[in-house]
């Protein structure tokens, strides 16, 4: 049965995010040959159309409010409500990132409809959406069907298969009624350095206590800059104060999927495992061979991060050049 669509197109430092492309791929394959919509908030949005299109979508709705120019929750919320009653979207999909975990629960529960939350599968069987989701820190899977109303979902980012599929969308202005603002953002202030998006990077090198300090970072650094990829760190190296908390990967912190996850210094906890035990290779640098980090790891490296670290960072830059 044919359905009708409607993906959260998020964007971030005036660039759009992969999930939200994943999601329009994910959209076309359960929309079932019915309409596929996107939806593009503040001023200056329309300038993302033609990108959004590239990925299927029929049309493209144009939020540019001036209250939606930074993400509030009231804001987004009452735009998005709006919206999704005028397009009667039955299927709502958002990336499961800090923006798409705060305002897809408080739009679903206005609207009187369940979600299902950081999905790293969605599947038609029998004319059924059927989501799964890990549960218990990534040790299990559960599968959700809803029996009845719209559905709401977040997407977890590299995890669904990016398809171009170029159509002419139709672009529809639209203009929300935002009232009552209790929040008004006036300055955004950004603790860590433009680069790799931590939660939609291929690659991430990322460092425990065993980076010892601050400057025991920039090893890492340098080779995540060698490979393209993005620095993260385990919630001990960021208690010690080594890092910015921005950084912190495991159950308190981001959940990443990664191609490449290559762990220095990580003894392998089961809050940070829960973070990254999803990434497609995992390579493990400890010095204690005991370390838990190796059980889930493919590729373990027994020694001190500070000699091999530099050692596989000097290898790449040879292959990579070569290449």
């Amino acid at each position: 049965m044919s359905k009708k669509v409607l993906v959260f197109i998020e964007n971030k430092g005036g660039k759009l995010r992969n999930v939200s492309f994943e999601a329009l791929t994910v959209a076309n394959e359960l929309a079932d040959g019915g309409e596929v919509n996107a939806v593009l908030f503040g001023p200056g949005a329309t300038e993302f159309v033609q990108e959004v299109s590239q990925y299927g979508s029929n049309k493209v709705y144009v939020l540019e409010h001036e209250s939606l120019a930074t993400y509030t929750t009231d804001a987004y919320t009452q735009a998005l409500c709006q919206l999704i009653e005028e397009v009667e979207a039955e299927v709502i999909l958002l990336g499961h990132t800090a923006v798409g975990k705060d305002v897809a629960p408080r739009v679903a529960a206005r609207l009187g409809a369940g979600l299902v939350s950081d999905c790293t599968g969605v599947e038609l069987e029998d004319g059924e959406i059927v989501f799964t989701r890990p549960i218990y820190a990534g040790k299990a899977f559960q599968k959700k069907v809803f029996s009845q109303g719209k559905v709401f979902a977040t997407l977890r980012p590299n995890n669904f298969e990016l398809k171009e599929n170029l159509v002419q969308a139709e672009v529809i202005p639209f203009q929300p009624v935002i009232k009552d603002l209790r929040t008004i953002v006036k300055e955004i202030v950004r603790k860590t350095a433009s680069g790799v998006d931590l939660s939609e990077a291929k690659i991430i090198v990322s460092g425990g206590r065993g980076v010892k300090s601050k400057d025991g970072f920039k090893p890492l650094q340098e080779l995540s800059e060698v490979l393209g990829g993005a620095v993260g760190a385990s919630r001990g190296a960021c208690d010690a104060e080594f890092c910015d908390y921005a950084l912190q990967i495991g159950q308190t912190g981001k959940v990443v999927t990664p191609d490449l996850y290559i762990a220095c210094g990580i003894s392998g906890a089961i809050q940070h495992l829960a973070g990254m035990s999803n990434s497609k290779v995992i390579v493990a640098i400890n010095k204690d061979p005991e370390a838990p980090i190796f059980q889930i790891a493919d590729y373990g490296i027994v020694g001190d991060l500070f000699e091999v670290v530099p050692l596989i960072t000097e290898e790449f830059k040879k292959v990579l050049v070569t290449v």
